[in-house]
């Protein structure tokens, strides 16, 4: 079976690949013809090489069960790429990385003069009821200025094409492994079209990533110590921190294996003895960190860990109380924030959003709740969520009651009809919608991956894009039309 592209149904929606009377977007020629000479067979034969290459390289995730207990998957990779022109792209990245820039000098703020909030461009009691709000951070001020050294951004496009933030992961964001790992299992299963075209690379992330945490060594040293702490082999992301310790040659290490000394300096107990630490990139969150300061139950952090970054001896990335602003309900602010700090529109859309605290806009939501998708403002990976459209009475009542209980814990936005990407299924091929994450790191110079995560939504229709809800995943290409 060959591919008939012009019955590829894109109605109403907008498809990354297939634009009108089944043409190729800028960036998927190449693409598309392949597949149109590759036929059913053998792109079948070429998922299952795919599946086995996932298995032979061991990229797994952790899915947790309600009953209790995890079980270890298998990464779940859609072969069919996503594309993107890199004209369009150039857009993208420059608009992250304003992003990337004003969230900094906003969380800078927050724990020093709080100027936003003094000139009125910023509401002040948003900082003092947020719950990632750390008073102990007042005051503090990190290597350049950075707080949130490693973003995560979720992007998604609507069907007029236009691409939107839907929000900022500033805290532990995730995914960046498998944005390689996804290439790399590419590459393999279709070595002849990485000949035909001009595909951006995305392999140099760890060396990136490296170079960044070397920039914010207390120490000016040409190795510093730096290490990758985790919160152990049952989180959901253990596999990605093995990976980027591996591939940036550094240690992977658990709280129990790092103490705070008299001179509040770092040590990690080695065979040569006790080694100081230089770099710590946390894969934990602020409230597990350090028992003297945060939650006193806390196995997972180091006692002492506040006091040491707090005096300069060590570098955290990302810093703790960056989470100040990877509030939903902060994030309706932030083109607010880019023309306070930078002066400057903001290049890249929000998401229309209602903030449930004002009166009124609480009101349109209540009356709205069948058609909109409410969230809470410090939830994440898709939880607690009201998908309106699909929510039956019952759950738009238990809603409405949360709403009026706590207004400040929830904003409302529209329903986003995500974009698709042609994907392989059981049928054949069919479009399934998508949302993208790429990564922006912020040091002495800012760096942007050459696209980032495709999650897709796996089953027909679904909006939910998240991998501990079903969704799965794809290579996403920045392709050089020009070149």
């Amino acid at each position: 079976m060959h591919m008939d592209w012009s019955t590829y149904p894109t109605a109403g929606r907008f498809d990354e690949l297939v634009g009108e009377h089944g043409r190729a977007r800028a960036g998927g020629r190449a693409l598309m013809d392949y597949l149109a000479e590759l036929g059913d067979g053998e792109m079948r034969i070429r998922q299952k090489a795919a599946e086995l290459a996932i298995r032979a390289m061991g990229i797994t995730f952790t899915v947790y069960h309600e009953q209790g207990g995890s079980i270890d998957r298998a990464w779940p990779l859609d072969i069919l790429p996503r594309t993107i022109a890199l004209r369009d792209w150039q857009r993208i990245d420059l608009g992250l990385r304003q992003r990337a820039r004003a969230l900094n000098l906003f969380i800078d703020d927050v724990y020093h003069q709080q100027r936003i909030i003094r000139d009125g461009a910023f509401p002040g009691e948003l900082i003092a009821t947020s719950k990632n709000y750390r008073p102990m951070c007042q005051g503090i001020s990190p290597p350049h200025g950075v707080w949130a050294h490693i973003c995560g951004s979720d992007l998604v496009r609507d069907h007029d094409g236009t691409v939107y933030v839907l929000e900022d992961n500033l805290r532990v964001p995730s995914g960046v492994s498998y944005m390689v790992e996804n290439r790399a299992v590419i590459k393999r299963v279709f070595p002849e079209l990485f000949e035909r075209a001009a595909i951006l690379p995305v392999d140099d992330y760890p060396s990136r990533l490296h170079e960044m945490l070397v920039s914010m060594s207390p120490r000016a040293q040409d190795r510093p110590e730096i290490v990758v702490l985790t919160p152990g082999i049952y989180n959901s992301a253990y596999f990605e921190h093995a990976y980027l310790a591996g591939q940036m040659g550094c240690e992977l290490v658990e709280g129990r294996d790092l103490v705070v000394q008299d001179d509040d300096c770092v040590y990690m107990q080695t065979i040569r003895g006790w080694t100081r630490i230089d770099v710590i990139y946390r894969r934990i969150d602020d409230e597990f960190l350090d028992p003297e300061v945060f939650r006193a139950d806390s196995t997972l952090g180091v006692a002492g860990l506040m006091r040491a970054w707090s005096k300069g001896n060590v570098a955290l990335a990302n810093a703790p109380g960056a989470g100040v602003a990877d509030d939903k309900l902060v994030y309706t602010y932030v083109p607010a924030m880019i023309r306070y700090y930078l002066g400057e529109d903001a290049i890249l859309p929000n998401v229309p959003s209602w903030r449930c605290r004002d009166p009124a806009q609480l009101e349109h939501v209540l009356a709205h709740l069948h058609e909109l998708v409410v969230k809470p403002v410090d939830g994440s990976g898709g939880y607690g969520m009201l998908m309106g459209p699909s929510s039956t009475e019952d759950e738009r009542e238990q809603f409405a009651r949360a709403l009026r209980a706590a207004p400040r814990d929830f904003i409302a936005q529209p329903v986003v009809s995500l974009s698709t990407v042609p994907t392989l299924v059981e049928g054949g091929i069919e479009p399934r919608h998508v949302d993208l994450r790429p990564f922006i790191l912020s040091g002495p110079s800012p760096y942007v991956t050459t696209g980032g995560l495709t999650r897709v939504a796996l089953r027909r229709g679904s909006l939910v894009v998240n991998s501990s809800q079903g969704g799965g995943s794809k290579d996403t290409w920045i392709v050089d039309t020009e070149a």
